[in-house]
């Protein structure tokens, strides 16, 4: 009776937070996000234009505005859709009790466990569905949890972007504008992508039998000390995920891996070993890759000498986003426009949904508006997330990144360092992490209780 009346309280504990943050954050949510029509727009490795006064192909001139406004309003479309398109995961309540507490939402802490499950997410994204894909209802999001949206919160925040590009004009007949294409009209590819989208959430379902959900996350955290409502870190999520991908048994999550980088050091042939590593010695394709390296941008405030480099990280083809935010507020950052970071906030608590029921919504998986921050507002503290298709796209991406990090370091020490050869090659005094014959190596814990909020190595 005692530890019920103890779950009891637990219960109205986390409704009581759970109603707090919705009334907390909620309002972000519906103010508007102003973007420059004058400089472009970086998000995961593409690039937008939403320029108005330049002559166009169609008018040397330039006096043809009408034209002009038309592609500037296609290229705002684009945006919006790919943005929406990403994968959205935020708070959760009423989910299935997480084991050995009496929690059963993520509300308050859970934030830095979501960004990191929004950056694996987009991996596997492009892993399986290319970085040209988009969802094909992510301009007509409706119909969502009405305890946490309404169609019309929805339609003024899928306009509000939009309007700001084009000085408060609403689009005309915008609620006719995009229609809902029916699954009967889709092409096999449609059908199989869909397919694939579904099966991508369902991976981070808050269940204990979800591959990458957040039951799953705080069991390995829990083999090194961590429980379920403390607070973790961007370089602890780091190795949850890393254990999270290295231990399901999923046919179809057998192509892909991920490296931790070790003491600001990426160990090149490290990473070709583990994509390298098919159980089936007839394989002779590779693995992809995700390589996440927790970095430090400074000490107590992010450094602005940092600034390009973060940018021209954001702006690379193999960039998944970083995994960061403000001082104990975790953000998904996945772009930028001048010196403002566009990101994803985990912290609107919205209701669980079983996505182990056939054709589980998706709405409240898609995120209807993008927002932004000033970079100096930027915690120090940040996880960095690369996607590599194979061993020659590997290679590909640690030139282009060193380039970045030479030409954005005034220091004589870079962030991090892409260095040929093993770990075990190199003495240092925080051991690499070895193949592990246990959940977490004894090395391994002691780098996850070396990680605190703001415990990192800086060179």
């Amino acid at each position: 009776m005692e530890a019920t009346g103890t779950d009891e309280v637990e219960k109205i504990k986390s409704k009581f937070i759970s109603a707090w943050h919705n009334m907390k954050y909620s309002w972000v949510l519906k103010t508007k996000t102003y973007f420059s029509r004058n400089s472009p727009v970086f998000l995961l490795g593409k690039c937008y234009h939403f320029k108005t006064d330049e002559p166009n192909e169609m008018s040397p001139n330039g006096s043809n505005y009408e034209i002009s406004d038309e592609v500037i309003s296609r290229n705002v479309e684009e945006f919006r859709k790919d943005f929406i398109s990403r994968i959205w995961l935020t708070y959760r309540e009423e989910f299935p009790q997480i084991k050995g507490s009496a929690l059963t939402t993520d509300c308050g802490w859970g934030c830095t466990l979501r960004t990191g499950q929004m950056l694996l997410a987009q991996g596997l994204i492009v892993h399986f569905l290319g970085r040209d894909w988009t969802w094909p209802d992510a301009l007509v999001i409706e119909n969502l949890d009405s305890e946490s949206w309404t169609s019309h919160t929805v339609k003024k925040l899928t306009s509000s972007l939009e309007a700001s590009f084009t000085g408060e004009r609403e689009c005309k007949n915008q609620s006719n504008h995009h229609k809902k294409v029916t699954k009967e009209m889709w092409g096999n590819r449609e059908i199989e992508d869909e397919h694939c989208h579904r099966k991508i959430i369902s991976w981070f379902g808050d269940s204990p039998l979800a591959n990458f959900g957040l039951h799953r996350l705080i069991e390995y955290g829990n083999k090194s000390g961590k429980i379920a409502g403390d607070w973790y870190g961007p370089a602890v999520v780091a190795h949850l995920l890393r254990k999270a991908v290295e231990e399901s048994r999923d046919p179809e999550l057998q192509g892909i891996t991920v490296y931790v980088a070790q003491d600001c050091t990426v160990y090149k042939s490290d990473v070709i070993d583990k994509q390298r590593s098919f159980v089936d010695p007839q394989k002779t394709d590779t693995k992809a890759v995700i390589i996440l390296i927790p970095v430090r941008l400074g000490g107590e405030r992010t450094n602005m000498e940092y600034l390009e480099f973060v940018k021209g990280i954001l702006s690379l083809e193999y960039c998944i986003g970083i995994i960061g935010g403000k001082p104990k507020q975790s953000y998904y950052f996945a772009g930028f426009q001048d010196d403002s970071l566009i990101y994803m906030d985990p912290h609107y608590c919205q209701s669980f949904v079983d996505v182990s029921v056939k054709d589980f919504p998706l709405e409240s998986f898609h995120c209807p508006s993008p927002k932004k921050m000033s970079f100096k507002k930027m915690d120090p503290s940040c996880t960095i997330g690369l996607y590599c298709q194979n061993v020659q796209d590997f290679e590909r991406a640690s030139e282009e990144v060193t380039k970045i990090l030479k030409s954005s370091s005034k220091e004589k020490y870079p962030l991090f360092t892409f260095v040929n050869g093993h770990s075990r090659d190199y003495d240092f005094v925080m051991s690499p992490v070895r193949e592990e014959r246990t959940f977490f190596s004894e090395d391994e814990n002691k780098k996850l209780k070396h990680f605190s909020t703001e415990d990192f190595v800086l060179l």
